[in-house]
């Protein structure tokens, strides 16, 4: 091989491991925007729980949440939510958790997991090995077998 190929093998090697770079990194910086979003319309969701609490004094019904998740909707990607009121007694702790949405990332750096709403209000991150062994200590038996897999 002469210079100038070789000199246009390393320009298309470069060509090459940049635009790789940059699929990588649009498709990570997608993938920290759907999440932020996700978590800004749970927090906005949880707002709204909160404040019919404070009204009524108990969780809102499913239809009602159902309500307030069609008008997030139109604002941010919230995902497959599922609210577990019907599940939660007097008894419950503030750990307990009110409802979840799980986030699955097939990527290098994004790691797929859940924002949770906690009966206390807290709005968190849990990644996939985290949440998938606090809900069986929190799910009855029935439950269980309702959920979705």
């Amino acid at each position: 091989m002469n210079k100038k190929q070789k000199q246009i093998l390393a320009n298309f090697a470069v060509v090459i491991v940049v635009t790789i770079a940059a699929v990588i990194g649009m498709i990570e910086l997608k993938n920290q925007v759907n999440r932020s979003e996700a978590m800004r319309s749970m927090e906005q969701l949880e707002q709204a729980i909160s404040d019919y609490r404070q009204k009524n004094g108990s969780v809102p019904p499913e239809t009602y949440v159902k309500g307030l998740r069609e008008k997030l909707e139109g604002q941010v990607r919230m995902g497959n939510l599922h609210y577990r009121a019907q599940w939660i007694g007097f008894d419950s702790t503030p750990e307990t958790i009110l409802a979840y949405v799980k986030k699955d990332y097939h990527s290098l750096f994004s790691h797929s997991g859940a924002i949770i709403i906690r009966l206390d209000g807290r709005v968190e991150w849990l990644d996939k090995g985290d949440f998938d062994k606090l809900p069986i200590r929190q799910q009855s038996a029935i439950e269980y077998e309702m959920a979705p897999k």
